[in-house]
């Protein structure tokens, strides 16, 4: 089932989830393709068979990670694939775009690594979805809430329009 954008854009969406993750929602609640480790290891049996990791990032023309917890963000700063979704990450064709929305407790936010990695994935050309001040899940109040989702649609609309765009010139 393809997404509708502002304007009625269509667009195919797939969800590369990790098995942490899973445990946030039900599998029969996601309406579109649902990857995860399995997938990678069931589909790749000998040296012919398609990679998983490689054919998701050459079927996209854009990613989005969200959220982007801490763990993963660690991860990505640091090139380490582990999972389907930081195997799709490190494999990324960085002339497409990538859009990371970070979500974590504020403490955790406000640790000085954490800039020093949201600024590596700015340095490999991934756009920052800002997180927004609210009361979190565990009750503090502060920053590392992920964005709305609003402005997380809005700024993907950006971004493919923009990246259409200069593709078409």
């Amino acid at each position: 089932m393809p997404a509708r954008l502002e304007g009625g854009r269509e667009l195919e969406v797939a969800v590369v989830t990790t098995e942490r993750a899973k445990h946030f929602y039900s599998p029969q609640d996601i309406p579109v393709t649902l990857y995860s480790d399995a997938d990678e290891w069931e589909m790749w049996k000998c040296r012919s068979d398609p990679v998983l990791h490689i054919d998701l990032r050459r079927w996209a023309d854009l990613m989005l990670v969200a959220p982007l917890d801490a763990n993963t963000l660690g991860k990505v700063a640091s090139g380490i694939c582990d999972n389907l979704l930081t195997c799709v990450i490190r494999a990324w064709d960085c002339r497409k775009p990538l859009l990371f929305c970070p979500a974590m407790n504020t403490v955790m936010w406000e640790h000085p690594i954490t800039a020093q990695q949201v600024g590596q994935l700015k340095a490999f050309g991934y756009v920052e979805i800002p997180c927004v001040a609210k009361k979190l899940v565990c009750g503090d109040q502060g920053l590392g809430a992920m964005a709305e989702v609003g402005t997380i649609v809005g700024k993907v609309e950006e971004i493919l329009f923009r990246h259409s765009g200069s593709q078409q010139s």
